[in-house]
């Protein structure tokens, strides 16, 4: 199997198009196109990551969740709250 490199440039790109997409993710609900609590496969969906990902940002504590029955749930506001403490600004001090 390759062996790819990835750069710290690679992480950040990666983070600002996953933000990219919660944002994304999280407008469709203010605009009530969106349900409150989502499964896996649709955040996997809408944030385009692997289960592997999400299994991560969960077990780092990044993305909050609910387990009900063997289903793990992601309420959307908890998403905007882990996104608006997590939020970069770009300045000319960065």
């Amino acid at each position: 199997m390759p062996t790819s490199i990835i750069t710290t440039d690679d992480l950040r790109d990666f983070k600002l198009e996953l933000l990219d997409d919660i944002k994304n993710l999280l407008s469709k609900q203010a605009s009530g196109k969106l349900k409150k609590y989502l499964k896996s496969s649709e955040v996997m969906d809408l944030l385009q990551v692997s289960p592997g990902t999400l299994q991560n940002l969960r077990i780092n504590g990044t993305l909050p969740y609910t387990k009900v029955g063997g289903i793990i749930y992601y309420d959307t506001e908890e998403i905007q709250n882990v996104m608006d403490a997590n939020r970069v600004h770009h300045g000319l001090n960065s």
